[in-house]
């Protein structure tokens, strides 16, 4: 520590307009040194003020260069945050799918910027964010080159110099504006729950990573109480077509994307996630003339970019959602998804091992050669439903929620299951869930079962009339 002393005065706290909107600045002196910080809230700020105050009541020596009291430096030995999250991207990265190492850079870019000791803005702000993803929490992209690229030399260096130290976090007001950089945009709106959990989940890990490695004494987190935003659990029904409107968007796609019907029927018909449709293969179907068909499903296929795969494609095969990579599932292919995927093996060639559902060019719809073979994009996917949407449902079907995704096709198999009677426990081993899973999130989306109740009950009260 350097030099102390005893002559300390603070300032109210003051409100300091930005273009990131109202900021909160806590000033003080000690010695003749004016001190300043500046927080996002007024409650962190004037918690901070008041540490100060309380410090110098109680007689307690000030830092000449940092300004804070002794009981308020926090440790300063191990690495910056910045050293130690490039240490920690790199020890996920082997084990890690290309989805979830870019997840995991995305989170650590916003904490480390709120673990910047710096009030001044960088020169480039996209730019330096693009560099710490990209360059800094990309294990790959590190290990092909010692230095940063030209255009990344700048805002790296920046961050280098103002990343706070790591043991920072042990102060509350510390984790407290990470916690809440995490629940916000650069705008100052909130994220989406599901952002802002996925982001909080790098935090927590990295700082299990921190408390393994002895670098931090105690688990910063569990001191500071903010309140978390929910993920909703429950299907909004809003989404789920009936079977009039699915057919209906199936003849639209395949009136516009012809190569694309099977797709979407596929999730419609047998309740698969896009991402299996996508990694599906001629040799997974059994397909009778006549009847009830079975698809065995081993896999996924997920975009992700080059940048985050080991083989530098733009995607990667992986296993089905929380199974191990040898798990198989079994599905059953009703009579209609039958004669559509019969109807698409004898009209379009598949692509590379007998994937269906691939990349096309010309007017026969070739898969793409070669290289740049792949499963359709998921981009591909969109804008065939879109259009479809467009075509098929009513001006006021299009405003609203119903099958904007690909995905809510999968809802309203799942739904369409479980309104016909099928055992929940059949359903959730057809759909890849867990029983409580399953009726967790479709318990509001199953209008046959609560029309069937209504009957029972209603027969049950007349039995004594």
């Amino acid at each position: 520590m350097s030099a102390v002393s005893y002559d300390v005065r603070t300032w109210r706290t003051r409100s300091v307009r930005g273009a990131r909107g109202t900021a909160y600045q806590v000033r003080w002196t000690v010695g003749r040194v004016t001190k300043s910080r500046t927080f996002g809230t007024r409650k962190l700020a004037e918690s901070f003020n008041a540490g100060l105050i309380s410090a110098a009541r109680k007689g307690e020596p000030f830092d000449c260069e940092s300004g804070l009291p002794t009981s308020m430096i926090p440790k300063t030995s191990g690495p910056t945050w910045l050293e130690f999250a490039m240490d920690f991207m790199d020890l996920k990265w082997p084990d890690a799918s290309a989805l979830h190492r870019k997840s995991t850079a995305d989170g650590l870019v916003t904490i480390t910027l709120a673990m910047t000791a710096s009030e001044e803005e960088p020169v480039d702000p996209d730019l330096l964010r693009k560099a710490l993803k990209t360059w800094s929490f990309n294990t790959a992209a590190r290990a092909s080159s010692t230095a940063p690229p030209a255009t990344f030399a700048e805002p790296i260096a920046w961050i280098q110099k103002r990343s706070r130290p790591l043991s920072d976090l042990a102060d509350p007001a510390v984790t407290r504006d990470v916690l809440a950089a995490i629940g916000r945009k650069l705008t100052g709106e909130p994220v989406a729950p599901s952002t802002a959990n996925r982001k909080r989940a790098a935090l927590s890990s990295a700082i299990g990573y921190a408390l393994e490695r002895g670098y931090l004494d105690s688990n910063p987190l569990h001191r500071v109480k903010m309140k978390r935003r929910k993920v909703a659990d429950e299907l909004d029904p809003r989404v789920v077509v009936n079977h009039r409107q699915a057919k209906a968007l199936l003849a639209a796609v395949r009136a516009d994307t012809p190569a694309l019907e099977a797709f979407f029927g596929c999730i419609y018909y047998a309740a698969m996630r896009p991402s299996e449709v996508r990694n599906l293969r001629a040799h997974d179907l059994t397909l009778p003339e006549t009847g009830w068909g079975e698809a065995l499903l081993s896999g996924s296929y997920q975009d992700s970019g080059k940048g985050w795969t080991d083989d530098g494609n733009l995607g990667e095969e992986r296993g089905l959602k929380h199974r191990v990579r040898t798990a198989i599932r079994p599905v059953p292919l009703a009579p209609p998804l039958v004669r559509l995927l019969r109807s698409h093996l004898a009209e379009f060639t598949t692509g590379p091992g007998g994937w269906l559902f691939v990349s096309r060019i010309g007017p026969l719809s070739q898969p793409l050669p070669g290289s740049l073979a792949r499963p359709v994009t998921t981009a591909a996917v969109s804008r065939a439903l879109q259009t479809a949407r467009k075509n098929a449902l009513t001006a006021a079907e299009q405003q609203s929620p119903l099958a904007r995704r690909a995905y809510d096709l999968r809802h309203a198999a799942v739904s369409t299951w479980l309104a016909a009677g099928v055992p929940p426990t059949q359903v959730a081993t057809w759909a890849g869930h867990s029983v409580a899973v399953l009726l967790k999130v479709y318990a509001h989306a199953i209008d046959g079962h609560a029309n069937a109740a209504r009957i029972r009950i209603e027969q049950a009260l007349n039995e004594g009339t």
